[in-house]
């Protein structure tokens, strides 16, 4: 019920903070249900409680999400802890090998990390469990992990070296397991949680009044904290309530008008956010405050909105840092069809990491691989074949044509049009996140054709 003494304005701003609030757990829901509960959905994955493991480096024929990476091979999971915990094991993975996991609840919080940083290469068998459990670590539980919201996201990223490692990492996916706790223990099942009827996904829901029944839906799987219970109490005015339907037709006009304003407003100042996150520096977009645990984020929302809009699951710049470059030296946007760029890289300016770095190029504006003749989507210091100079540095080349047979070790190729960077560090030292965080070189534009005629 919407109390009589609720202006439309008041409607309106109380509207605006709660979407902004709600919009990263709308995106992770849309993301659960897609791939998780409606087996309809083209990009459905696999059931809850089970592994979708990627098992090919992606392509350009890949167009499911924009921005992937090409530096490892994915493993995921959308975790429902309502009935019991799920038990997790890690085999040994060697030490030269790179992997995480990052536990993302439905708030989008990075909650919890396991892999190559947090708990090392000799494996582990780990507990997550949901907001109401009150059990003991078992014995051969290395740790347990305890959520705020009863579905989670298991995302698991593990390095892969060039198509040859393939099956080196394919192994190692099969031995990431997930088990029921009572299977683990030899126990018998409890009794299952209660069937949950799922809203159905609907895009158009999200951006208007209507985003209500979903929350309504969400905060029924969520323990809220503090800060939040405060926002949902003041909701409750515009229909906000863990559990209850909400229809917006059933408001009053002047109400409904003002609450669909709200959203507009929110939605609108997330983009606006979404632009003037990062700090720009040398033609690279530098993101570091924009992802995090509750503790870091829970007084942020409206960097939280924007991250999810921008990159959803995002990780910490603990774990990975990722400078984006989209002008050149002259503050011009990159573009193939008019110039070939050169990226030169210092010694000491080589990006500093405790793991492995890469540049991965992407066609503007689909955000997508772009196709090439040797099918290079990255270049890094894994690349094989890959030359640097005699003094250290290491120069790469980016244009739409090869830039000559003695200089392909260190080509990327780019389209014959827009394109933009992603310079990724995998584990960054900490003077990459010092202030000034760390920045590529800018970009030098040439002429179109002037690299390969100077081979």
């Amino acid at each position: 019920m919407i109390p009589e003494s609720v202006t439309s304005e008041e409607a309106r701003a109380i509207a605006e903070k709660t979407y902004i609030f709600a919009y990263p757990m709308l995106e992770n829901y849309k993301t659960m249900y897609n791939q998780a509960i409606d087996k309809e959905s083209n990009t459905y994955r696999t059931p809850l409680n089970h592994f979708n493991h990627a098992r090919e480096l992606l392509g350009a024929d890949f167009t499911e999400v924009v921005s992937p990476n090409n530096d490892t091979l994915y493993s995921m999971s959308w975790l429902d802890l309502r009935t019991e915990p799920i038990v997790f094991n890690v085999p040994i993975v060697p030490d030269n090998r790179y992997y995480s996991f990052q536990l993302v609840d439905a708030f989008t919080f990075d909650w919890a990390y396991m892999g190559t940083r947090t708990t090392g290469s000799n494996g582990g068998t780990y507990i997550i469990a949901g907001p109401d459990w009150a059990g003991q670590k078992p014995e051969g539980i290395d740790e347990v992990f305890q959520a705020d919201s009863e579905f989670v996201f298991l995302l698991g990223r593990t390095a892969v070296n060039g198509e040859e490692d393939l099956p080196n990492v394919r192994m190692l996916q099969d031995q990431y397991t997930l088990a029921p706790l009572s299977a683990y223990l030899g126990k018998p099942e409890p009794t299952p949680a209660p069937k949950l009827d799922f809203p159905a996904w609907d895009d158009n829901k999200k951006t208007s009044a209507d985003f209500i029944s979903y929350l309504n839906f969400l905060l029924t799987t969520v323990n809220l904290y503090q800060k939040a219970r405060a926002l949902i109490k003041k909701s409750a005015a515009i229909g906000v309530e863990a559990g209850q339907p909400f229809d917006a037709n059933k408001m009053e006009p002047a109400i409904r008008e003002g609450v669909a304003t709200g959203v507009a407003d929110g939605i609108e100042k997330i983009k606006a956010k979404a632009i003037s996150i990062a700090k720009p520096i040398n033609g690279w977009n530098l993101l570091t405050d924009a992802f995090g645990s509750r503790e870091k984020m829970e007084d942020k929302d409206l960097t939280r909105a924007a991250a999810a809009m921008i990159g959803l699951y995002g990780n910490i710049t603990a774990e990975a840092y990722y400078p984006l470059g989209t002008m050149d030296a002259n503050g011009q946007p990159l573009d193939a069809s008019t110039h070939d760029y050169v990226l030169r890289l210092e010694k000491d300016r080589i990006p500093p990491v405790d793991s492995f770095w890469s540049f991965t190029l992407y066609k503007f504006p689909e955000k997508l691989f772009a196709d090439n003749p040797i099918d290079r989507y990255s270049i890094g210091d894994r690349t094989n074949g890959l030359k640097y100079e005699e003094d250290g540095s290491l120069v790469i080349y980016i244009s739409h044509e090869s830039p000559g047979e003695d200089r392909e070790s260190n080509w990327l190729p780019a389209p014959d049009g827009p394109f933009y960077l992603i310079c990724r560090l995998y584990l960054p030292k900490p003077e990459a996140l010092a202030d000034p965080p760390y920045a590529p070189p800018p970009l030098n534009a040439m002429e179109k054709g002037a690299v390969s005629k100077a081979a």
